[in-house]
C-alpha cells in the first residue's frame, strides 16, 4: 500500500492540533522536508539524526517521523555533517516530519500519558503549563516512591537507558505526583509542582541544582532519562498512522545516554 504524502501530513497535523499548539521556535511541528514518491513506510525515531536516517533507509522506510526535528539545535549552515543528513534523504527519497510539544501533551498518544500507564499510574490532571495548555500530567496515588522508582528502572533499561534519584528516606509514600517528560525538571516545573502539592515529580532530566531544590522542599524527582521518556510517543503516533493508513512501521533505537 502506498498513501500521497499530502493525505499523512495533513490527518497528522489535524490529529495532534499543530495549528492551536504552541511550541519553541525550532520545532516547527509538522512536514520538515517532502519527498517526491508516494509514502510505503513509516520509521519512528526520538531525534532527526544521521542515525534515524540510516535507520529508514535500512526499513525501506519513506516518512522519517522524530519527536526533536531538524532544526531542534538550533539554524546551521548546511555544510559537513548537516549537508550529508540532507544530501541522504533526498538521495533515499525520504520525507521528514516532526512532533514536538504537540506530541508531548496528545492525550492518548502523548509521551507524558503514555509514561504515567508504563508505570502504573492514572492521570487525573494536567502539569507542566506552557502557554495555554498543559504539556504534562498529573495525578493521586498510594505507593512507595521507591516502587515508582523501580517502575521507573525496568521501563528505562528497555530503552538502553538508566534512571537517577534525588535523596528520599526509606519507606516514603508518593501521594501526589507529576510527569514532565524530556526536560521536565525546571525552575518553573519545580514551582509549580510546589504550588500543586506534588510531593514526586517524574521527569526526563534536569540540572543538577534541582536535586538538591527537591530535596531542600520534601519533593522528590525521578529522572527517567530524557530520550527513554520520549520513546513512547513517537512508537504510539507511527503505529497509529500505520494502522491508520495500511502501511508498515519500524522504531529506529537510537539511544543518546542521556
Amino acid at each position: 500500500m502506498t498513501v500521497a504524502l499530502e493525505s499523512i501530513t495533513r490527518y497528522a497535523d489535524e490529529l495532534l492540533e499543530n495549528d492551536n499548539t504552541g511550541d519553541y521556535p525550532n520545532a516547527l511541528n509538522g512536514l520538515q522536508l517532502e519527498n517526491r514518491s508516494p509514502i510505503t513506510g513509516i520509521a519512528a525515531a526520538v531525534d532527526f539524526s544521521s542515525r534515524s536516517i540510516q535507520g529508514a533507509v535500512a526499513t525501506n522506510s519513506n516518512f522519517l517521523l522524530v519527536h526533536h526535528g531538524m532544526y531542534w539545535g538550533g539554524l546551521e549552515k548546511l555544510t559537513g555533517a548537516a549537508y550529508r543528513r540532507v544530501q541522504k534523504l533526498i538521495e533515499s527519497d525520504i520525507a521528514v516530519y516532526a512532533s514536538h510539544l504537540p506530541l508531548d501533551r496528545h492525550p492518548t498518544l502523548g509521551n507524558n500519558v503514555l509514561l504515567a500507564r508504563e508505570l502504573g499510574l492514572e492521570p487525573t490532571g494536567g502539569f507542566a503549563r506552557f502557554e495555554n495548555f498543559f504539556i504534562g500530567v498529573s495525578g493521586e496515588s498510594d505507593i512507595e516512591t521507591s516502587v515508582l522508582a523501580r517502575r521507573a528502572r525496568q521501563f528505562a533499561a528497555a530503552q538502553d537507558g538508566d534512571v537517577r534519584v534525588s535523596p528520599s528516606r526509606q519507606g516514603r509514600m508518593t501521594k501526589r505526583w507529576a510527569i514532565c517528560t524530556g526536560a521536565g525538571a525546571a525552575r518553573d516545573t519545580l514551582r509549580e509542582a510546589s504550588s500543586m502539592g506534588v510531593d514526586t515529580l517524574i521527569v526526563g532530566e534536569g540540572p543538577h541544582w534541582t536535586a538538591v531544590q527537591a530535596d531542600e522542599n520534601d519533593l522528590v524527582i525521578i529522572y527517567a532519562g530524557h530520550y527513554a521518556t520520549e520513546t513512547l510517543g513517537v512508537r504510539a503516533l507511527a503505529q497509529h498512522l500505520a494502522e491508520r493508513f495500511n502501511l508498515p512501521w519500524h522504531f529506529v533505537s537510537a539511544p543518546t545516554g542521556l
